[in-house]
């Protein structure tokens, strides 16, 4: 697609809800007659109603006008404080009928992290849209997932505009190194180049929490509590460890000050390549570079296509290993036999957590995906001081990522049980195979997977997911709802409205 284009907007729908019109009707049909009846009385002859004194009936048609009043503000007491029908919503839904934990009316995340899924549906209630959510929850994941993403990474995208039909590739690239064993930083230049092209919200304004949870602190959830006790405290302390040396455990209060700077000094960044500058000169500083080493910078690309008899399944390009997803998919597909692969087995075996996902989409069927990795738990192990941003091992020398194969299914078919699915995988180097699994059983069973109901009691601030266990994050468009669910079940708290 022409990336000069300009930016996509997807406005917040307005909340509405079909009783609320005739509900305020039968408030004015209460109330109008009888302030009519009152001025009619005080202008009649002796300010009289029916032959009682002026002062008596003044004083009935006040108890009159405090009882309509009552009843109409206890109405409106039940009305506001009526549970809320979705997982995390912050405004009332579009109807009064309800949903089950994961479909939403308007837009929904998924994430490792309940605060950054928290964050994501706060900038989609706020008037932004996939774009924005994805960019900030990722932002967020880099402060309070150090082990498996950050301002260090390398991102990969998929993005699906319902608006144009189209479907756009974020690209990073080949990695590159910065000095030897160390990766040279992609992600801020990626994140605001998405941003410029397809983001509606200020920049900025996508950068204030994640700055905040660095600058103020945030809570050490499961995953990160887990990796923390198998990676041990070498060249993490003093940001993840306790005064006696030990690792940060779940529950533990963690900031990185020296970050919050770095977001904040990047949300002033007018374009992409300004917004990786101060970061690198940074880098360069620490490791005593003499000059800042050239970078290829991300780009935006038209997803590869292959077309399906379900419809269209769009990917990544080389080197993620979209290729490889399509590879593997086109012999199966034309064997016309489902797949009997347990694709949580794939998911489980070998697990290494190498990369973060997420996956926003909304009901008109928009969606983006994003995964990015350090390459391996906490990547080089190497802590900048001055910027508190831990460096990948990506180097020149690495594989192509094959964790990048995030992958998006226009449907054609009218009998379908989805009009676009979006799938990411996360925690294993076998993505393209767990992928190609999925995606197969899905198009032999197409029911849309359903929430486990005890998800729906589970709180904001909960994650729980398990370190060294794959995850794979399934987002559906079906009926102007958006479905947002996970394998395992239980990995990774969503959040929508």
């Amino acid at each position: 697609m022409d990336t000069t284009a300009g930016p996509v907007l997807y406005h917040k729908l307005q909340v509405w809800e079909p009783s609320m019109e005739s509900e305020e009707e039968e408030e004015e049909e209460m109330v109008e007659p009888l302030v009519l009846s009152l001025r009619t009385s005080q202008n009649a002859p002796g300010n009289k109603v029916g032959g009682l004194p002026g002062a008596w009936a003044r004083l009935l048609a006040g108890l009159l006008l405090l009882a309509v009043s009552s009843s109409l503000a206890l109405k409106q007491l039940h009305n506001r404080d009526s549970p809320k029908e979705n997982l995390g919503s912050v405004t009332p839904s579009a109807s009064r009928h309800s949903h089950r934990p994961g479909v939403y009316h308007h837009g929904a995340i998924i994430s490792p992290a309940a605060t950054c899924s928290q964050l994501g549906q706060e900038l989609l209630v706020a008037g932004g849209n996939v774009v924005d959510a994805g960019i900030g929850a990722a932002l967020c994941l880099a402060v309070v997932h150090p082990h498996a993403t950050g301002l260090g990474a390398m991102f990969w995208g998929l993005f699906y505009n319902s608006s144009s039909g189209n479907s756009t590739a974020l690209t990073s690239g080949p990695a590159q190194t910065l000095v030897p064993g160390l990766g040279l930083p992609t992600a801020l230049p990626a994140l605001h180049l998405l941003h410029t092209q397809f983001g509606h919200l200020p920049w900025p304004q996508l950068l204030a929490k994640p700055a905040m949870l660095a600058e103020k602190g945030f809570e050490v959830d499961a995953p990160l509590a887990s990796a923390l006790a198998a990676q041990g405290t070498k060249g993490l302390c003093p940001l993840f460890c306790h005064t006696n040396g030990t690792p940060l455990s779940l529950g533990a209060r963690a900031t990185n000050p020296n970050l919050a700077a770095v977001l904040h000094q990047a949300a002033l960044a007018s374009s992409p390549h300004l917004a990786g500058d101060a970061l690198l000169n940074l880098l360069v500083r620490d490791l005593g570079l003499e000059e800042a080493p050239a970078q290829l910078m991300p780009s935006l690309q038209p997803a590869l296509q292959l077309p399906m008899p379900q419809g269209v399944l769009f990917t990544t390009p080389g080197p993620s290993a979209g290729p490889e997803l399509l590879e593997l998919l086109q012999p199966a597909l034309h064997s016309r036999t489902p797949s009997p692969t347990s694709c949580l087995s794939l998911l489980q075996r070998d697990a290494i957590m190498v990369n973060s996902a997420l996956a926003t989409v909304d009901s008109s069927g928009s969606m983006l995906l994003l995964t990015s990795s350090i390459n391996s738990s906490f990547g080089s192990g190497h802590l900048s001081p001055s910027t508190g941003v831990l460096l990948s091992n990506l180097v020149a020398r690495s594989a192509p990522s094959a964790w990048a194969c995030p992958l998006i299914l226009h449907s054609s078919l009218d009998d379908a049980n989805f009009d676009m699915l979006g799938l990411v995988a996360s925690g294993m180097p076998r993505g393209a195979k767990a992928m190609t699994c999925t995606l197969l059983n899905r198009l032999a069973a197409p029911e849309i997977q359903q929430q486990p109901q005890h998800q729906a009691h589970q709180r904001p601030t909960e994650s729980s997911g398990v370190f060294g266990q794959g995850n794979l994050l399934q987002v559906v468009v079906h009926a102007e709802h958006a479905h947002v669910s996970s394998v395992p079940s239980g990995c990774c708290p969503f959040q929508g409205y």
